[in-house]
């Protein structure tokens, strides 16, 4: 408990003894393991109607995929412009609605044919993004996540988002969860479930040594977990970080303090 102790302080930016507030803590069980694409720099990802939708990063292989679950295989891909960081993604009715770094631009793609249809601009970086049926969650890496109208993207208003009163950076990837955002913290091994109205961190889920970095088959730092996807209508969760040669299904499993 006291490596996930020094973890948990490290990478939220608080102090240990926070972690003594009533903040549930769930490590994981792994339910099934799939193959994944070792070269996709994995930057927002979906589950819809049976497969996986993937965006990919980094200049000159970022990218827009649909991905079959059980093999891994890409059936379908948009490669974005040479000069394009790819980032989050999220679906949107029929579209997918995707960012881009530090470009300030997203782009608006057909979800059926990956066809561009339109694109819109924001202020600062991009980096995840997660809808329901009202809104679309935006994170910037900083401690804010900012809420969009998902027919205009004009932004409604921004929460903060905060363990024992202080504020969490560097929030990623993000995901909406019956109900709640679930949040990768950029460089850790955690996942934050964070009440989407008020900001606060409702749980904290532990990854630590789901796939250790010895076996991500690469020596890139930044080799991280990053992605999380919900499958609404089984309940499965899937999780996966960039490079990695493996997503997983969890379950969730409450840590004894």
């Amino acid at each position: 408990m006291l490596k996930y102790v020094t973890t948990f302080a490290l990478a939220l930016g608080v102090s240990a003894g926070a972690h003594a507030q009533n903040v549930p803590i769930y490590g994981y069980v792994v339910k099934n393991t799939y193959p994944h694409d070792p070269k996709a720099f994995t930057q927002g990802l979906f589950f819809r109607d049976g497969h996986l939708y993937e965006t990919t990063g980094r200049n000159g292989t970022s990218s827009l995929r649909k991905v079959e679950l059980n093999t891994g295989k890409v059936l379908q891909k948009s490669d974005m412009p040479q000069e394009i960081f790819g980032e989050g993604s999220t679906p949107v009715g029929n579209d997918i609605v995707a960012l881009t770094w530090t470009s300030q631009v997203g782009y608006v793609f057909d979800m059926k044919t990956f066809k561009l249809k339109s694109t819109f601009k924001y202020v600062g970086e991009g980096w995840g993004l997660a809808s329901d049926a009202k809104n679309i969650y935006m994170s910037d890496g900083s401690s804010f996540i900012r809420i969009l109208e998902p027919k205009t993207f004009k932004e409604l208003r921004r929460i903060q988002v905060t363990h024992a009163g202080k504020p969490i950076e560097n929030l990623n990837e993000l995901e909406m969860v019956d109900g709640e955002l679930f949040s990768n913290v950029w460089g850790s091994e955690l996942i934050l479930r964070i009440d989407p109205a008020s900001g606060s961190v409702k749980g904290v889920i532990n990854l630590e040594g789901l796939l250790p970095p010895a076996q991500r088959g690469t020596a890139d730092p930044d080799a991280v977990l990053n992605g999380i996807a919900w499958d609404a209508k089984r309940k499965r969760l899937f999780v996966t970080g960039k490079l990695w040669p493996k997503l997983f299904e969890i379950d969730l499993v409450p840590q004894k303090r």
